[in-house]
């Protein structure tokens, strides 16, 4: 299952006591201060892992509790500080601070590590000459995840246009095909590896009129093209389920405006899939008369001038 969001609740743990410790012997009657410092709680990190694909784990594990710090001991014996909390999410998660709205770190990057909740100090001991502290609380919050997929290209359209029939006989990605709309209902990666280029490519489910607005859950699947270099534009030129090419062209490209983020301002490269089928031939001409740009006919189902796609594909890249 595909998930990419997630809210869960970490707390850091709380820093070690201070020890409040005299040291007596037959010379020192009074006693001298030997009470050592607490040691630190832990912390929670959150670091980036590519094994990792959805955020299907933070479902069940929501809470993230770290351990406390040593409390210092006699003698000046500092408390043994806790070991830190290793969170790992998948590569393109978004932290957000649930609170203030902020975000705290966007990890696309092998590895990359944040600290999210610090581990308290831990008290001082009465060595210094002062009297013994508590450690200080670790920090607590409520972190919202969210998972935008790292990839170069994505495939977007109607449903039913043939994207995952596409993307199936161009990369190694294998999504279920069907010939009913809605089969994709969730983003799908799969590598590409062209004479030119070796690339990522994403099917994003099929998006429908007021996809920008949240209808379809369109908002959560154009996110994932956020990241994306390049969009292939898959139409279905032979208007299989009676819809006019042309206006499916202009309904997709109104429904990325709409939504923003420079989604609408990305390279295009506009694909008429479905030319194995009677009355394409037509529509294109139709097509090509109204929309003024290249466009790439294929046949995702016989792969049909596969080649000549992804090689504009890897040029636009």
């Amino acid at each position: 299952m595909f998930i990419d969001s997630a809210k869960i609740n970490i707390r850091a743990g709380n820093g070690g006591r201070g020890c409040q410790s005299l040291y007596r012997d037959k010379y020192q009657r009074r006693g001298i201060p030997d009470g050592g410092d607490g040691g630190k709680g832990a912390d929670i990190i959150f670091q980036a892992d590519p094994n990792l694909l959805t955020l299907l784990d933070f479902q069940h594990h929501r809470h993230f509790f770290g351990a406390h710090g040593g409390y210092g001991s006699s003698n000046h014996k500092k408390g043994k500080g806790a070991a830190d909390i290793i969170v790992r999410v998948p590569l393109g998660t978004i932290i957000k601070d649930e609170a203030t709205g902020s975000v705290l770190r966007d990890l696309n990057v092998e590895g990359d590590q944040v600290i999210v909740a610090r581990g308290g100090k831990g008290g001082i001991g009465n060595w210094h000459r002062k009297e013994a502290t508590p450690g200080e609380p670790g920090e607590e919050k409520t972190i919202i995840l969210d998972l935008k997929l790292l990839a170069d290209v994505a495939v977007v359209g109607f449903p039913n246009a043939g994207k995952s029939t596409l993307i199936s006989a161009v990369s190694n990605a294998h999504p279920k095909i069907a010939a009913y709309p809605f089969t994709t209902t969730a983003p799908i990666l799969g590598v590409v590896n062209s004479r030119h280029k070796r690339f990522v490519i994403a099917d994003i489910p099929g998006l429908i009129e007021g996809a920008w607005e949240g209808r379809g859950l369109g908002d959560k699947f154009l996110k994932h093209a956020e990241r994306t270099k390049v969009l292939i534009h898959l139409i279905d030129m032979a208007g299989f389920e009676g819809r006019e090419p042309v206006d499916d062209y202009k309904k997709i490209n109104l429904e990325l405006k709409n939504y923003g983020k420079e989604v609408y301002k990305k390279p295009q490269v506009i694909c008429a899939n479905k030319m194995d089928i009677p009355g394409a031939e037509e529509n294109l001409k139709k097509f090509k008369k109204l929309v003024k740009k290249p466009v790439y006919p294929i046949s995702a189902l016989e792969k049909k001038n596969l080649e000549e796609l992804v090689d504009a594909v890897a040029k636009k890249l």
